[in-house]
């Protein structure tokens, strides 16, 4: 289910009154944030903030280097989100978790030169811009072949929870547009990438937090032709050390990072200290899963296989203090847009995120 439709065109987000000039409250210091990803528009806004939430992850402004990424028109932006007491902390940039094929800057992970390098130019502009417009952080993808899943399974009252079953996969699909890409080839492509971004976000102070592949594959097998590499703790271990930088880190996926592991509720753990310890997770998709690497559901938070709440916990005592958003929820029979899904998702992580907060004290 699509966050980008939450509440969008709804009777009931039209209705509400706006909060024309009231800016956001400051964040209280080492304090979790609850979040929403991938909104703009005023209505849901407006929703958003009357639910609570204070901070999120802006949709990209357009699909190109364009008028819309200029320093004014993120200006603007930054202070529409604003006058609903809301603070835009991050914006997606042009580089999604979509199939290459279909993706706004292909190039960069095809390593065609020197369309590749136009398009990272165009993306350290952005990172320029984004920084000028009083906009802290950035969020992309460095992908070939998008989110796999296969069939639908049910779950908790007859939801539809999206899942992968490897054993159900057509693993003999033909390579897609990139062809035969092996695990070297990706990581000199993301390699590329890195060196040359990574120092401009890091000159600029713009956080660039880096989504998982999803979901995690067999090392042995290519699907569609592709190794994936940054579906696994081990893959970001070692994309962070290819440019070492505080600037450099994740979008820490909980669900994928679960997802690539056998045992999801204790490994997971291991995982968030592992990173927030070094200050490298920048956002959080706080999303829970049924089973484990290469088999599973993804559910409600309150009933997957990680302790929703123990898992805060672990994020507050290394020192996180971002963002925490809804992710993949499950699609309800007659639940247009997943409106209510995503409202049931942040009323249950307000409680949670309120209670790990008020342990602090």
């Amino acid at each position: 289910m699509d966050r980008r439709d939450f509440l969008k065109n709804s009777a009931a987000a039209a209705a509400l009154p706006a909060a024309s000039g009231c800016a956001p409250a400051p964040p209280k210091k080492g304090q979790l944030k609850l979040a929403m990803k991938h909104v703009s528009a005023d209505e849901d806004l407006r929703v958003l903030s009357a639910f609570g939430v204070q901070h999120i992850l802006g949709d990209m402004p357009s699909r190109k280097m364009d008028e819309h990424w200029s320093v004014e028109a993120l200006t603007r932006y930054r202070e529409r989100v604003e006058s609903h007491g809301i603070r835009l902390e991050m914006v997606a940039l042009p580089l999604s978790a979509v199939a290459v094929e279909r993706s706004e800057n292909p190039n960069i992970m095809l390593g065609k030169s020197p369309e590749r390098d136009r398009e990272i130019d165009n993306i350290c502009q952005m990172i320029r811009n984004l920084a000028r417009a009083g906009i802290p952080a950035a969020k992309y993808n460095l992908t070939l072949l998008g989110v796999v899943r296969t069939e639908s399974s049910k779950g908790r009252g007859g939801a539809l929870y999206s899942t992968f079953d490897y054993s159900k996969l057509n693993k003999d699909e033909p390579p897609g547009p990139a062809g035969q890409v092996g695990a070297e080839q990706t990581w000199e492509r993301i390699t590329y990438f890195l060196k040359r971004v990574i120092p401009v976000a890091e000159e600029y102070k713009v956080k660039m937090a880096c989504h998982p592949h999803d979901p995690a594959m067999p090392k042995d097998r290519p699907y569609r032709g592709v190794i994936r590499v940054l579906d696994t703790p081990d893959g970001f271990k070692r994309l962070i050390q290819i440019a070492p930088s505080e600037y450099h880190g994740l979008l820490l996926c909980q669900g994928t990072m679960s997802e690539s592991l056998k045992n999801p509720a204790t490994e997971i753990l291991e995982v968030i200290r592992y990173f927030g310890s070094r200050g490298r997770i920048f956002a959080v998709d706080f999303r829970n899963i049924t089973g484990g690497y290469l088999n599973f559901q993804e559910t409600f938070p309150d009933n997957g296989e990680v302790d929703m709440l123990e898992a805060l916990r672990v994020y507050r005592d290394v020192g996180y203090n971002g963002m925490f958003f809804p992710d993949h929820v499950p699609g309800i029979e007659g639940d247009t847009r997943s409106r209510q899904a995503f409202a049931y998702a942040l009323g249950y992580m307000h409680a949670l995120i309120r209670m790990v907060n008020e342990e602090r004290g």
